[in-house]
C-alpha cells in the first residue's frame, strides 16, 4: 500500500506536469471529428502512428464507411482495404465490427449512448472485444465529451520520468484527482503529454527535459 507521503508527492508531481506542459503548449486542437469517427479512430490508432490513422479515415470517408452503421453493414474486405495502412488490419476490422455492433445494437445508436452515465458507458465499452481502458477513455473523452482521463504509454513514461511512484493502473485516478474535473482540461492535458513525449521521449532527449527535472 502506498504511504500518505508518497501519495502527496505523486499528486504534486502530476499537477506540476500538467502546469508545465500547459505553459509550453497552451491551447491546441486535438482529435477533431464527429463521435462515429472518433470511435472508429480509437480502434485504428492502436499500435500505429496517427498519420496512418488519418490516411485510413480519409479512405473510409471516400468509401462511405466512416460511420458505425456503415461499418456494421460493410463486408470485412472493404474495411480491410481502407485500413490496411494502420497495421493489424484484419484484427482491427473485427474490433471495428464488434464496436459498431455494440453501439448500433444493445446501445441503440450513438444518440442513445450520449444519454448513458459515464460509468455505465465505460463499463459497456470495456466489454467489447479489443477495447481496453485507453481506447474506452479515448472514446469517452474525445467522442462523448466526458471527463474521463486517458492514460497511454506516453503518460506512463512521462510519469515515471517525473518520479511518480505509482503503477500505470493508478495513474488515471492520480491525474483525475489533481486536474479540474472538466473534459476540456482532460483533453488538453492528454494532448500536451502526447505532444511533449513525441518531441522529447521518442527522440531520447532526456538531458534538459523539464519533466525529468521533477525527479528529485
Amino acid at each position: 500500500m502506498m504511504s500518505a507521503s508518497s501519495s502527496v508527492k505523486n499528486a504534486k508531481k502530476a499537477g506540476e506536469i500538467a502546469s508545465i506542459l500547459a505553459a509550453i503548449f497552451g491551447e491546441i486542437p486535438w482529435w477533431p471529428g464527429d463521435t462515429d469517427e472518433v470511435m472508429i479512430g480509437a480502434i485504428l490508432t492502436q499500435q500505429t502512428w496517427w498519420e496512418n490513422v488519418e490516411q485510413a479515415l480519409r479512405l473510409l470517408r471516400e468509401k462511405d464507411l466512416c460511420t458505425l452503421a456503415a461499418i456494421v453493414a460493410a463486408e470485412p474486405d472493404r474495411i480491410e482495404a481502407a485500413i490496411r495502412c494502420t497495421g493489424f488490419y484484419r484484427m482491427k476490422t473485427r474490433r471495428l465490427k464488434a464496436l459498431a455492433a455494440y453501439a448500433t445494437g444493445p446501445c441503440g445508436g450513438v444518440e442513445a449512448m450520449e444519454t448513458m452515465p459515464t460509468e455505465v458507458l465505460r463499463a459497456g465499452l470495456l466489454g467489447v472485444n479489443g477495447i481496453g481502458e485507453e481506447t474506452a477513455d479515448s472514446i469517452l473523452c474525445y467522442g462523448f465529451g466526458r471527463a474521463s482521463f486517458v492514460i497511454d504509454a506516453y503518460t506512463d513514461r512521462i510519469s515515471r520520468c517525473a518520479g511518480i511512484a505509482a503503477p500505470r493502473c493508478g495513474l488515471k485516478d492520480l491525474f483525475e484527482s489533481v486536474l479540474e474535473k472538466d473534459q476540456y482540461v482532460y483533453r488538453q492535458t492528454h494532448a500536451h503529454i502526447v505532444e511533449y513525449a513525441k518531441g522529447w521521449c521518442t527522440k531520447k532527449r532526456c538531458e534538459g527535459c523539464r519533466i525529468t527535472a521533477l525527479n528529485g
